[in-house]
């Protein structure tokens, strides 16, 4: 037995059909073209991202450089600096051994001397004390034969002025000369 259909059924089979799956491709077409907005308004959002972290980026790097230039040209400086603090902080001690009063201390930036194939470090400093004259005498001593330098410098007397009668006030300008590595 054969079922006969009829082509009106037929036709509204096929519409039905048809109807169906253009609904579903629309369905998918709107769903995809709202992701593609999606996707596009986030892509211009990352690209705004991208553009200020690069600007930032830019900043950062440029204010690195800076201070990586600062950096170096600190370091130049850095440890004559800090030789010249090690002789005060000597100084200090050595005036304190002699128990005279360090009333002031000034130097000069430090330079280089060279003897032969030795390249030293050479500070100029003024120091003013007061004392006793005999302690004013050993302190002057103990510049002059740096038995009492914790670091291996020596120091040369340019000038020596004193006034005073019991208590003392000199004024001593020396050079230190530090071998330079």
């Amino acid at each position: 037995m054969k079922i006969k259909i009829n082509k009106k059924i037929l036709l509204i089979l096929g519409i039905v059909i048809f109807a169906i799956v253009l609904g579903s491709l629309v369905r998918t077409y709107s769903q995809q073209i709202q992701e593609q907005k999606q996707l596009s308004t986030s892509l211009e959002v990352q690209q705004m991202l991208l553009t200020r972290l690069t600007n930032e980026k830019e900043e950062w790097e440029s204010k690195r450089n800076k201070a990586e230039s600062l950096l170096d040209t600190s370091q130049k400086k850095f440890p004559q600096s800090v030789e010249c603090i090690e002789y005060g902080e000597d100084l200090f001690d050595i005036a304190d051994d002699c128990n005279v009063d360090l009333a002031s201390l000034s130097m000069s930036e430090p330079g280089s001397k060279k003897v032969g194939a030795v390249t030293y470090s050479v500070s100029t400093f003024v120091l003013k004390i007061t004392g006793s004259m005999d302690n004013v005498l050993d302190f002057i001593y103990a510049l002059r034969t740096g038995d009492d330098f914790e670091l291996p410098w020596s120091a040369t007397l340019n000038a020596v002025n004193m006034a005073g009668g019991n208590e003392v006030e000199a004024t001593i300008t020396l050079q230190i000369y530090a071998y330079k590595r």
